[in-house]
């Protein structure tokens, strides 16, 4: 009767050992899961900001693309897409640029002599950059993600009117 019980304590304190084994490992992979699917939303959300200032970038220099008013320049020590237009006789820029962790824009006079924290945040994101190939074409760059620009100044008309092989 002793080894009954000396055998039924053996195989419940095993059931138990077995259970909190099972329990932990559980417990581990539900741990390194959400570690796993925050770190995968975090990209997510990240390449998203991405694409969503590309095309917000493209979206506004489509809709003030006058032939000449679009460029690239230096906006108090950030590189910075300009594009211009004149209201009135006034000219007036909108600076679009990278400042302190924010993408932000700027619509002033150039005048006014406003700098670079005046901007409206509009997204956050670190690395912005843009370049001018020597075709005149505009590439930005926002992380991994990059668009290509065509401005009006850079068609080439010869390219534009072609018509489909048939």
């Amino acid at each position: 009767m002793k080894e009954t019980s000396k055998n039924r304590r053996v195989d419940t304190i095993f059931v138990m050992i077995i259970f909190c084994v099972f329990a932990i490992s559980v417990l581990i992979v539900l741990v390194l899961a959400a570690s796993t699917y925050q770190n995968m939303t975090d990209i997510s959300r990240d390449r998203q900001d991405e694409r969503t200032i590309l095309s917000y970038i493209w979206t506004k220099v489509k809709t003030g693309d006058d032939a000449g008013m679009i460029h690239i320049g230096d906006f108090n020590g950030n590189p910075a897409l300009f594009y211009d237009e004149i209201i009135g006789d006034t000219l007036f820029r909108t600076a679009i640029y990278s400042y302190n962790g924010w993408v932000r824009e700027l619509f002033s006079n150039p005048e006014m002599g406003l700098s670079p924290g005046d901007g409206t945040q509009l997204i956050k994101l670190d690395n912005l950059s843009f370049d001018v190939l020597e075709s005149g074409i505009i590439v930005i760059k926002a992380g991994d993600q990059s668009l290509m620009l065509y401005p009006r100044t850079t068609i080439n008309p010869h390219l534009h009117n072609r018509r489909p092989v048939q």
